[in-house]
């Protein structure tokens, strides 16, 4: 986690849009007022001076003009402005505002009894003013805020460091051996207090007992993988010598076959099980498999299921697909679908096409009503004729192992004619 980004970061923007949202406040108000000072004030205050002035000259015809340092004034005969300067000369009665070039005053022109007063008041002054009076504590009031806003900055940059600490602690956790001494209390900066300490004692006693789950997770899938392949294996075994003796009953050949079945059934859906049961991948090799050999050995292990049975099972390869993945995760995946397909099919054909995005398992089995669709990936849900052999978490596996690879499982079917299992391969190695 960089230095600007996260909490930090986010503070940072908000105190800079709060500055900037301030500032351009506060220099709105001071070109509001200038404006107000300008075109009211003064306007205003030029009115007042014209009035006392045609006072004055009721009371006295030779009342002076108006001279001072802002302002000056005209008396012409309305008729007759040729002896004002040539700038005044055209303007109508009313305000108006010289350009610089020509001065740049503020002009009041008014008529009275055939005579045209103008009271000019200098524009550099208005400007003056708005300085001292706008600008000027503009700028301290705005240097004030800056400095009041980059000293709370500091200060809530300070309040949050512990939990930007903390997140960079757990950062770098690895989730399958989160270390969780990194937390332990005894080993806290002095600057962890309140909810954070609770939060970083919280973390570190998760931490460690995301410790404890994984190393018995591991522990369990070691332990599984021997103790309950050894006895499998020794029932495989014994099963095959006794198939071989030519002396057994045809009842007694029945039942091993139902043993020899069932123990097949077991070794997938334990190797199933222990693939899913490990958090990652660790210990599954990825290699790119040619699909239409591991395709193949499936069919080849699935032919005593239709034993018996007038059930064709057939491999078609129409294009080429290699897909890189773990052997025994592939193996497992495809040989639900089409064990699957094999235990619904009484008669027919179960067909395994192989394209070059996707492998197609095709029967003309019992098939399933469309409620039975929507639950087929339910684990212990058994569709169609639950008499047939089965534990119904075939198709669950396969969901779950097509998610965590990215292989998309879709489902097709109708009662009586059979199901369509297809598995995409968005991202495959293709030759």
């Amino acid at each position: 986690m960089s230095e600007f980004s996260g909490l930090r970061r986010k503070i940072w923007v908000a105190f800079i849009l709060q500055a900037a949202a301030i500032s351009f406040a506060a220099v709105l108000g001071v070109y509001g007022a200038s404006a107000v000072l300008k075109h009211v004030l003064i306007q205003r205050a030029l009115q007042q001076e014209a009035g006392h002035f045609w006072e004055r000259r009721e009371r006295d015809p030779a009342a002076a003009m108006p001279d001072t340092f802002n302002m000056s004034g005209y008396l012409v005969p309305a008729a007759a402005p040729d002896a004002l300067p040539p700038p005044l000369r055209v303007l109508a009665p009313g305000f108006h505002s010289l350009p610089r070039s020509e001065g740049g005053s503020l002009v009041l022109v008014q008529d009275r009894k055939g005579q045209r007063l103008l009271l000019l008041f200098k524009q550099e002054q208005v400007d003056s003013l708005a300085f001292w009076f706008g600008m000027a504590p503009l700028a301290l009031v705005l240097a004030v805020v800056y400095l009041i806003a980059f000293s709370t900055y500091r200060t809530s940059r300070r309040a949050i460091s512990p939990v930007v600490w903390l997140a960079k602690q757990v950062e770098h956790w690895d989730p399958t051996h989160p270390d969780a001494s990194a937390l332990d209390p005894r080993r806290l900066p002095g600057d962890v207090t309140g909810e954070t300490l609770t939060l970083a004692s919280s973390l570190h006693a998760f931490a460690d007992r995301i410790g404890r789950f994984v190393q018995r997770e591991h522990d369990f899938t070691r332990d599984a993988s021997h103790e309950l392949r050894t006895p499998l294996a020794v029932i495989r075994v014994a099963g095959d010598l006794m198939d071989g003796d030519p002396a057994l009953s045809p009842q007694a050949r029945r039942s091993l076959g139902k043993i020899q079945s069932a123990g097949r059934d077991m070794e997938a859906i334990i190797e199933s099980l222990l693939i899913l049961a490990r958090e990652d991948d660790t210990g599954l090799a990825t290699e790119d498999l040619p699909a239409a050999e591991i395709a193949a050995e499936e069919i080849e292990k699935a032919r005593p299921l239709v034993a018996g049975k007038p059930v064709e099972l057939r491999l078609h390869a129409e294009a080429p697909l290699n897909v890189r993945a773990p052997p025994k995760v592939f193996s497992v995946l495809l040989g639900n679908l089409v064990r699957n397909a094999c235990n619904y099919t009484e008669s027919g054909a179960v067909d395994v096409t192989i394209r070059k995005d996707s492998i197609e398992v095709r029967d003309t089995g019992v098939g399933m009503a469309d409620g039975d669709l929507l639950r087929a990936f339910e684990p212990f849900y058994r569709g169609g004729d639950q008499r047939k052999d089965g534990h119904g978490i075939g198709l669950s596996i396969v969901r779950r192992l097509s998610e965590r690879y990215g292989w998309p499982v879709r489902l097709e079917s109708e009662p009586g004619r059979g199901t369509i299992a297809t598995i995409s391969f968005p991202s495959v190695i293709q030759t």
